[in-house]
């Protein structure tokens, strides 16, 4: 009992605390930028650093809870970070640092926490910010409430091939799909748990699927098929353009083993991508633009966003395609949209646009929409968007909470944020994934692609992975 004694006097005595404090008038440099943000109830620590040299020791006031450590890395403990957020929903966070052995205090800053969870898992791939070629490439699974990782499928299974994006059918870990390309790769297909390997890529269609959405019902998957072009600039400020010499769009009824087309979904003419059902069922949303003379008026490649009818019961398209929005938005400012998402209560439509193409990640003007389908007006999405490319998102189940991929750090890789969208439609300013060790990002030589929120762990991995690509994969006509 004596040595214990010992112990806890002796890291009270190593535990530095702030004296003699100085105050600085402006806000901490704290990395990742967790000031003034809005976080939900369920989110894992927001671990950070402060980015100043020569800084020997902090101490972080987050509400009620005191933090004190050595060198410039704040970590929470987990337990008394779930505990602050459940006791407390407006939390003042002052940071105290000692600088060439001066304390210095730091203007206060907040988080705002809201009841409105976030979907408990993210899934996205990692991917090294390469032109035409990739390494090592994976798919993981992480949980938002804390820091619990493991991969869906990998390059070591995988005979280091290209794996496409994870996507969920309404957020649901029991049904999902990803794809696997090249030589016997296909569609994995997951249904409860059990994989399948399905070949979409029938007789006549350009390709096998490339971007797609499952229907409400889960009986359908809307699919594009993808010629895509690599192709570098020869202005330096830019690296590489990425386009679509042809693309269509079609259906997959999973239950019939049927690809359901429609004419007015693959037009000569047309470039047809990134089809996404309607929470309903009722329509299919898509990006079009009018054909162009590649690569040389790739410039003037202008996709818009539409919409064509869907029914479930009987697998038929509407006749008539209807515009929403394009190349002309609320702001009449020339726009490329793509990337269309629809929140799981049918009120919003989130969608990336950038001054021409489809492949907006090597954009650096590239910026997120937020479509009223109520009243139509278009939110610019200020406080979320910045300097950088900010693309590729998905929502939460609860329509409150939408992630994306933003290159605002350094241009070259992504990392997911997430964005509150309260019970008016107000966007709020978003945050970076929280990770166990707050220099996680500067170490890391990935990019994180195609984040996708669900409401539960996913039931497979990468051995499940690669059994399923043993199988004879099932054909559709």
């Amino acid at each position: 009992m004596k040595h214990l004694l010992y112990l806890i006097l002796l890291i009270a005595a190593c535990t530095p605390t702030p004296k003699d404090v100085v105050n600085v008038d402006a806000l901490p440099p704290v990395y990742p930028d967790y000031i003034d943000v809005t976080i939900p109830q369920n989110i894992a620590p927001l671990n950070f650093l402060l980015r100043i040299d020569n800084c020997e020791a902090l101490e972080v006031r987050a509400g009620d809870l005191v933090v004190n450590t050595s060198g410039n890395e704040v970590v929470f403990d987990i337990d008394e970070w779930k505990e602050l957020l459940a006791r407390q929903h407006d939390i003042t966070v002052t940071i105290s640092a000692r600088v060439n052995g001066t304390w210095k205090e730091y203007k206060p800053f907040s988080w705002h926490v809201v009841g409105d969870s976030i979907d408990p898992w993210l899934t996205y791939r990692l991917i090294e910010p390469d032109y035409e070629v990739w390494n090592h490439v994976e798919i993981r699974q992480r949980s938002t409430e804390d820091f619990d990782e493991a991969p869906l499928a990998d390059y070591e299974h995988q005979e280091n091939r290209c794996m496409n994006c994870h996507t969920f059918g309404a957020q649901r870990p029991d049904l999902s799909m990803l794809y696997v390309r090249g030589a016997g790769g296909g569609a994995i297909l997951n249904q409860g748990g059990q994989l399948r390997k399905l070949d979409l890529k029938a007789d006549s269609l350009i390709s096998s699927s490339v971007y797609f959405g499952f229907s409400p019902s889960g009986r359908y998957i809307a699919f594009s098929t993808n010629l895509i072009i690599p192709a570098f600039h020869s202005q330096p400020r830019k690296r590489l353009e990425v386009y679509d010499s042809k693309s269509d769009v079609y259906v997959a009824d999973l239950q019939e083993h049927r690809i359901l087309r429609s004419p007015l979904l693959s037009q000569g003419t047309v470039f047809e991508t990134f089809p996404t059902f309607s929470p309903d069922g009722k329509y299919i949303y898509y990006c079009a633009a009018d054909s162009v003379l590649l690569p040389s008026e790739v410039t003037q490649l202008q996709y818009a966003l539409v919409r064509i009818p869907f029914d479930e019961t009987t697998g038929r398209f509407g006749t008539q395609v209807d515009t929403l929005a394009g190349q002309a938005d609320s702001i009449q400012q020339k726009h490329s949209v793509c990337h269309p998402r629809i929140s799981p209560d049918g009120r919003y439509l989130l969608y990336t646009v950038a001054d021409y193409g489809t492949f907006p990640i090597w954009h650096p003007e590239a910026d997120l929409r937020l479509l009223d389908l109520q009243t139509g007006a278009i939110d610019t999405l200020a406080i979320v968007n910045s300097q950088k490319s900010d693309t590729y998102h998905s929502w939460s189940s609860n329509s409150h909470w939408f992630v994306f991929a933003s290159k605002r750090d350094d241009g070259l890789y992504g990392k997911p944020y997430f964005c509150y969208v309260d019970e008016e439609g107000r966007a709020h300013k978003p945050f970076c994934l929280p990770q166990r060790y707050p220099t996680y990002y500067d170490n890391t030589l990935k990019s994180f692609n195609a984040p996708e929120l669900g409401r539960g762990r996913l039931p497979f991995g990468p051995d499940d992975v690669a059994r399923a690509m043993k199988q004879e994969a099932e054909k559709f006509n």
